[in-house]
């Protein structure tokens, strides 16, 4: 037996390992929001990095949330393919855990046979079982001779950007993985941005002030500013309507571009006209559209409707896109992900797969968004997969197939190897 197929024939030998570190992971509550309370479960990542020969850069993004990331250098580096794992180390709120079965900060066997806990599938399973592949493949003197780097970013679950943090101090790879929740299938996905639309009137009217602003004679020049927003919202309702017949992505039902008016604030008392309303809303958009171009045809459809109208096309609306925290700016992007079915790279992990489960992978399209998104954003090659079921992310008792990280782990140890010990020849 070679000593990748060792690696792999461990993996299931030592399962007790895997699901003990994912106890480990599990028992640390990163709950997002609130957040700002990964640093212990951080310095567990970090130390076992450390402990594998990886090199650890640990950074704050936020106070109490740090980002981690290690680097395993090849022994060819820049002459063969290197690799980012990369996964977020925040879980869902979880709520009245009183409508849990079990505890949800315990690693927990069920009696279906399935493992609970919060984080299970979305998405310290995934972290947890990349970890034990990595682990394997050293102990049992697999060499790479491309770069691997692992990344337990912060923020997903909040729309932070902890990926885009590590991105931009400069950690780049020939390709990336992130092993968020995908029930093992091989995915691109759609995009999300958030964002404010405003309109501010200059100057502020006493309620009495009404009816010379609406009736014949009056001679104000004045509006409610949440009277002209329902212009604004039926101009996004068309806008999504003509997004509905006329775009389509394969893998997404008709209609899932959405724009959703999710907020609405405005107004200041009962005894004055409203000079100020705000609209804040949630854009889904697919894999083949970038959040810049959207942001420029919504703008542009909701100025022309604004210019349509007599005082709005005096005090037209302003606009706040995106973010890099819902829970700092109200405001997040996930960058879409359109997959690159020929890369070389997608190529390497479905052979993998085929290897160890008999059968070719599911490549298709996730229904959510994750953290892939930033790396096709930043021109690195990306695929989102990982164990665990979608359904299970965010759940009341949330669970996981426990042979299911057994097998992901297998798979992603036979990537590794191949794809770290894979030679460069131009590009991809």
């Amino acid at each position: 037996m070679d000593r990748i197929a060792a690696a792999v024939e461990a993996i299931a030998q030592r399962k007790k390992e895997l699901f003990g570190l994912l106890g480990e992971l599990i028992a640390h509550p990163t709950v997002s929001p609130p957040a700002r309370n990964s640093t212990e479960a951080q310095s567990l990542i970090a130390r076992e990095l450390q402990r594998l020969g990886f090199t650890v850069d640990r950074w704050p993004v936020f106070p109490g949330d740090d980002n981690v990331v290690g680097r395993l250098p090849g022994t060819s580096p820049g002459k063969a393919k290197s690799l980012i794992i990369n996964g977020h180390i925040d879980v869902a709120e979880v709520g009245d855990d009183a409508g849990w079965t079990y505890p949800p900060f315990a690693l927990t066997e069920g009696g279906d046979g399935r493992w609970y806990g919060r984080g299970v599938a979305d998405m310290k399973g995934g972290l947890a079982a990349s970890l034990f592949a990595i682990k394997m493949l050293r102990e049992h003197g697999v060499k790479l001779a491309g770069d691997l780097l692992f990344q337990s970013v912060i923020g997903e679950e909040a729309g932070e950007a902890g990926t885009l943090a590590a991105i931009e101090r400069g950690y780049r790879a020939d390709y990336a993985v992130v092993v968020d929740t995908s029930d093992l299938h091989m995915q691109g996905q759609g995009g999300v941005i958030t964002g404010w639309i405003t309109i501010e009137s200059p100057t502020t009217l006493h309620d009495g002030m009404r009816a010379k602003t609406i009736h014949a004679g009056g001679r104000v020049h004045g509006a409610s500013a949440i009277e002209k927003m329902m212009k604004v919202i039926a101009s996004l309702q068309e806008l999504e309507r003509h997004w509905a017949v006329m775009k389509a992505y394969p893998g997404f039902a008709p209609g899932s571009n959405t724009i959703n008016p999710a907020v609405i604030e405005g107004g200041r008392h009962a005894a004055f006209i409203a000079d100020r309303c705000s609209l804040w809303i949630t854009v889904h958009f697919y894999p083949n559209e970038s959040h810049e171009d959207i942001i420029r045809e919504i703008e542009e459809h909701v100025r022309r409707a604004a210019a349509a109208d007599v005082w709005l096309r005096e005090h037209p609306p302003t606009f706040r896109w995106g973010g890099r925290s819902m829970i700092e700016e109200r405001g997040e992007i996930f960058p879409s992900l359109e997959l690159d079915r020929d890369h070389p790279g997608l190529s390497a992990l479905q052979t993998a797969y085929e290897q160890q489960l008999g059968q070719p992978p599911k490549t298709d399209m996730s229904p959510t968004v994750t953290d892939a998104g930033w790396f096709a954003h930043a021109g690195i090659p990306a695929v989102l997969f990982g164990p665990g079921e979608l359904e299970q992310a965010h759940a009341v008792d949330e669970s996981i197939d426990p042979q299911q990280l057994v097998q992901f782990a297998q798979v992603m140890a036979r990537f590794i190897a191949s794809w770290c010990n894979t030679e460069k020849v131009g590009k991809g």
